[in-house]
């Protein structure tokens, strides 16, 4: 019906981005030279939602901190990496 019609639509192709050589990732040497920082979200049973910030050192996978509330203002999330900073000692 739809090509009887005329309807039909066209399907670009997809571009891909060349690229010559893939640089390798970082890889950290020792504890405390890279962290990495997310934000998750997830939503309780009532429908609530409520948001995680997660700190990890990328040499050894140990989680540095999670900060876990129905929300998190940028005061709390600073506070939370000075926090580790002043405990971990980066």
């Amino acid at each position: 019906i739809y090509r009887e019609l005329e309807l039909n639509l066209r399907i670009k192709p997809k571009k891909r981005l060349v690229r010559e050589r893939p640089e390798p990732l970082a890889v950290p040497e020792a504890i405390n030279q890279v962290w990495s920082m997310d934000f998750m979200h997830d939503q309780l049973a009532d429908g609530r939602s409520f948001r995680l910030f997660n700190v990890l050192d990328d040499f050894n996978r140990e989680g540095l901190g999670i900060e876990v509330d129905l929300s998190l203002p940028s005061a709390r999330v600073i506070r939370s990496l000075e926090q580790i900073i002043e405990w971990r000692g980066k």
